[in-house]
This record gives structure tokens, sequence and C-alpha cells, in this order.
């Protein structure tokens, strides 16, 4: 039986099942669509819907989804510059506070992307690319 689902008994005493479902944590476009809907099909036949009061919801929802594609848009770029400055971090010199509150200075030798936050590799230590402080330029060969 799956997990979502909840038993219970009949008359018969034979178990039975209905499935339910989790309710929605964030508001999107399809519950948008679907409480438009559900109020199209629920008015009074007698007195319907304004046209004007349709148009104004339906932009509403065509606002709603441009605006959450312009957020998943931000969010991939967020991802993309913190990717592209983990990378500038190879072969630099960085600072970061360690565990004991000291500030610890070291050279960046890896990154790793497979979080949701870039992980560099410093003298042998990994550290969240949010957490360095600093980086430090080290001098020329003359």
């Amino acid at each position: 039986m799956p997990i979502d689902a909840i038993a219970s008994t009949d008359a018969a005493g034979l178990y039975a099942s209905r499935a339910t479902t989790a309710p929605k944590q964030e508001m999107d476009g399809e519950l948008f669509l679907s409480l438009l809907v559900t109020q199209l099909q629920n008015q009074d036949p007698s007195s319907p819907m304004d046209t004007n009061q349709m148009i104004s919801q339906t932009t509403q929802l065509a606002m709603m989804e441009q605006i959450t594609a312009q957020t998943k848009t931000g969010s991939e770029n967020f991802s993309l510059q913190m990717r592209t400055a983990a990378a500038a971090l190879m072969g630099q010199g960085v600072s970061y506070t360690g565990a004991d509150g000291t500030t610890v200075t070291g050279v960046a030798s890896a990154v790793s992307y497979s979080g949701p936050v870039p992980q560099v590799t410093i003298d042998g230590v990994t550290v969240a690319l949010d957490a360095i402080s600093g980086v430090i330029t080290r001098p020329s060969a003359s």
C-alpha cells in the first residue's frame, strides 16, 4: 500500500484505501488557474462573471507566470555566478575562518559543484564558497 494512502475498514470489514494529496505549499500558475476554473464553474448563471474581471484575472495569471520565470532565471544566473567565482579562485591564495575561529590562509586547489553552494578545497580542507572571507594576491615571480 502506498505511503500516501489512508487505510480504513468498510462495512464488510475489508480494507479500503483512498489516496490523499499533500497540500500545496506555494502558489503557482496551476493553482491560480484551478481557482479561476472553480470560480467559473460555481458562478451564478443569472449573474455571470464580468468580462473585465475575467480579463483582469487572466492578466494576473500571465504576470505571475512571467514573474516566476524571471525568478527562476535570476536563481540560475546567481548559481552560474557562484560557479564562475569559485573557478576563478583556482590557484589563488584565499582565507577563511577555521573551526576554532582563527583566520586560515591557503591555496585553492579544487572546486566541487555537487551541492547548492560550490565547495573549494584549500590546502586539503573543503570550504563552502560563501565561507571564504578573502583572496590574497600572490607576488609575481620577477
